[in-house]
């Protein structure tokens, strides 16, 4: 059986992050790939599983084609929760989101019908920790955000059974902060 990991976390507004330029983002970039490399290697990955929604998600599945050009034995599967998410992305996420999906190795809508209410989101959340291993989450439990509605659901996967839930928390940003200014001296 194939091991499936679910991959998400703050939109880009939750974190301060309104453009591709933020100075802060190569080093949110590169804590993730490392935590998605680590969590590949230690839980035996195979499947990256993403929604598609900005922010995490989106630069998790960038990470992702970029590790999978290099060599790296793992696929990535969108499963938007529903049709056309992209229209209410701003054209740089657009854009990246179509990239993603396009690049993707299985990309699905969970309802296949538009918008119609916040309902398909938790059935989203649902449905992705439902059909997935594990889970790595960026999240801060000093601002939850909309990751704590991934989050919610994946409690209550772990009272079902054994769920893990690897996060990826500021200190790893900062990690890469400062791997990063050690490669400067």
């Amino acid at each position: 059986m194939a091991v499936s990991m679910a991959i998400s976390g703050y939109k880009p507004h939750e974190i301060g992050v309104f453009n591709e330029r933020h100075e802060q983002l190569p080093f949110l970039k590169k804590a993730l790939r490392r935590k998605i490399e680590d969590a590949v290697n230690e839980y035996g990955v195979e499947w990256i599983v993403i929604s598609g929604q900005a922010g995490v998600e989106l630069w998790a599945g960038e990470a992702v084609i970029d590790m999978k050009k290099e060599g790296a034995a793992v696929q990535l599967a969108v499963l938007a929760p529903f049709l056309q998410q992209e229209e209410r992305y701003q054209e740089a996420v657009k854009e990246l989101y179509q990239t993603v999906w396009q690049q993707s190795d299985y990309r699905a809508w969970i309802t296949e019908r538009p918008y119609e209410s916040p309902e398909q989101l938790k059935q989203k959340n649902r449905f992705i920790v439902d059909k997935t291993d594990v889970m790595l989450l960026l999240y801060d439990t000093d601002k939850p955000g909309t990751p704590s509605f991934y989050l919610e659901a994946a409690h209550s996967r772990q009272e079902r059974d054994h769920y893990p839930i690897v996060y990826i928390t500021p200190d790893d940003i900062e990690d890469a902060v400062r791997d990063e200014l050690d490669d400067w001296n």
